[in-house]
């Protein structure tokens, strides 16, 4: 009998896919309530109020899934899971049409100031050219991230006549033209677009990702819009510019710090406001509990779950095997997603040697994954990785070849974008882990981890002196250096690697120099 744990409220509408299975017992109560028996459990469904950490998973000694019903999983220890073989599912895709709608109904909001008005009239008030709004027909809607909420944006946007401006360094040419969408850089964006709504995952790069600095490149008076994650939206950066009037107005679902206590922004009446309310749809509510209930007897059926956000599940002693490799062509994929900001129109991976003599189709969703890791508004992993790439019109392609490259193995990874081919060639060893053998041809040899600089230059005298010297002038010490080349005085590169991360001021000052031709920063892992 395979037991399930209903942790969190969730109504009987979302769990009937449990509903006439003999073989499945569902207990809907809290851990505390069944503290003595947590053991017990085969399986664990939550939404976001059960915190799952270490201590709770090693009392549920046979626990096998754990389902969130919903996108986020910040209260899953997920890392510890995966050290045990449990897998994690949630559902990527029951609040999309719920975070779009709400999207599209606070950029309505914002233009024709219905929630200030509402609460005037309330008051008694009847302020009709005060509240005086704007028509969003003719008006260029700017959607940042165009997954699947900013493709769902698109459409609304379309039905109310907006012209729809994207940016997304991996939407192609031909699904622009798909969605019917204009696309350009970022700052091309913000001086078209006169709204602005974000729909990425919060990164290292997309924190602040509107600051004091690119708000000031946006149209005078633009609203901007944030239904994603707080934090993308510099609050005080935003504070300022409603101030000033740059920003007409702004529409927040979500914040740095939730409630947002004694935020100077909740004082302003340009700004209307939400508490995170993008998924809470009674629709995307059963949407997801159905979503990862179906996930669960998907499990207990021993079919391939379709969400799983960690390891899938497969033979310890396979994985034992494939474990080296599965890591290295996350990091291949990781370290190439950070060279290309364009469309992408295809991976190829070839696997060389006698090492894989197993289905590596594991491997090349893992690349896959890899690559978008980080870098779009859900989560990619082993098990949806090749359909998120077909919904993106993105080829991938797999050999096996014997050719290894004088090793015992190799993997030769080719990506190609719109305008830009990357290839890499990489092995495992052993004793020394993996390695980096070649970029583009060029021949290298480097562990990749850590904060990477890459460059790439004229192999001229005098060249590494004047990296180094910028280097050294801004107080960056080398931990290593790697250099390449193909033939004397012609094109090279050199990867060096740092103790700390490398500071986009060095990175700008790099760029600057005429001796480099590509300047590129590399973190690894990517996150």
């Amino acid at each position: 009998m395979f037991k399930v744990l209903v942790a969190d409220a969730i109504k009987p509408d979302g769990l009937t896919p449990f509903t006439g299975r003999d073989d499945i017992v569902v207990v809907q109560k809290t851990v505390e309530e069944v503290k003595s028996n947590l053991h017990e459990f085969d399986a664990l469904l939550v939404r976001s109020a059960t915190k799952v950490t270490e201590a709770l998973l090693d009392e549920m000694t046979g626990l096998k899934i754990i389902a969130r019903a919903g996108v986020g999983v910040d209260n899953i220890d997920v890392p510890s899971c995966t050290k045990r073989g449990i897998i994690v599912v949630n559902a990527p895709d029951g609040n999309t049409i719920s975070t779009a709608e709400h999207t599209f109904a606070m950029i309505a909001s914002l233009a024709r100031n219905i929630p200030q008005a509402h609460q005037t009239v309330k008051n008694g008030g009847w302020e009709r050219n005060r509240f005086a709004g704007t028509e969003l027909k003719g008006k260029t809607l700017g959607i940042v991230g165009m997954g699947r909420i900013g493709s769902e944006l698109t459409k609304r946007a379309r039905a109310f006549q907006m012209d729809v401006f994207a940016f997304d360094p991996f939407l192609t040419t031909e699904r622009a033209k798909e969605l019917h969408v204009t696309t350009g850089t970022l700052e091309e964006l913000m001086a078209a677009s006169d709204f602005i709504t974000v729909h990425t995952p919060l990164t290292k790069d997309t924190k602040g990702l509107f600051n004091r600095e690119t708000i000031q490149q946006c149209k005078d008076g633009v609203y901007l819009i944030n239904c994603a994650r707080g934090g993308i939206i510099d609050e005080e950066a935003l504070y300022e510019a409603v101030e000033s009037g740059k920003v007409a107005g702004a529409a927040l679902d979500v914040f740095v710090e939730e409630p947002p206590v004694d935020n100077r922004l909740l004082n302003l009446n340009q700004i209307i406001v939400t508490p995170h309310l993008g998924a809470s749809t009674k629709e995307a509510q059963l949407n997801v509990a159905k979503q990862v209930a179906t996930e669960v007897v998907s499990f207990v059926d021993g079919i391939p779950v379709s969400n799983s956000i960690n390891l899938p599940a497969i033979p310890a002693e396979l994985f034992s095997r494939i474990q080296p490799y599965y890591q290295l062509v996350r990091t291949i994929g990781s370290f190439l997603s950070q060279f290309i900001n364009e469309g992408l129109k295809e991976i190829s991976v070839t696997y060389g040697g006698n090492t894989f003599d197993y289905d590596t189709s594991i491997l090349t969703k893992a690349l896959v994954s890899g690559f978008f890791k980080g870098r779009v508004d859900v989560n990619v992993n082993e098990v949806n990785a090749l359909l998120y790439a077909k919904e993106r019109s993105i080829t991938i392609g797999e050999k096996i070849s014997n050719e290894a490259h004088g090793y015992s193995s190799s993997v030769t990874v080719k990506i190609v974008g719109e305008t830009k081919t990357m290839e890499v060639k990489a092995t495992y060893i052993k004793e020394y882990g993996p390695r980096i053998f070649a970029i583009n041809d060029f021949k290298i040899d480097f562990y990749p981890e850590g904060h990477i600089l890459y460059i790439q230059h004229h192999d001229r005298p005098g060249v590494i002196g004047v990296v180094g010297k910028k280097l050294g002038d801004m107080k960056l010490n080398i931990a290593t250096m790697q250099v390449g080349r193909k033939e004397a005085g012609g094109e090279a590169i050199m990867v060096l690697t740092f103790d700390e991360e490398i500071p986009e001021d060095a990175l700008s000052a790099l760029a600057s120099s005429q001796e480099l031709s590509i300047v590129q920063g590399i973190e690894l892992p990517f996150s």
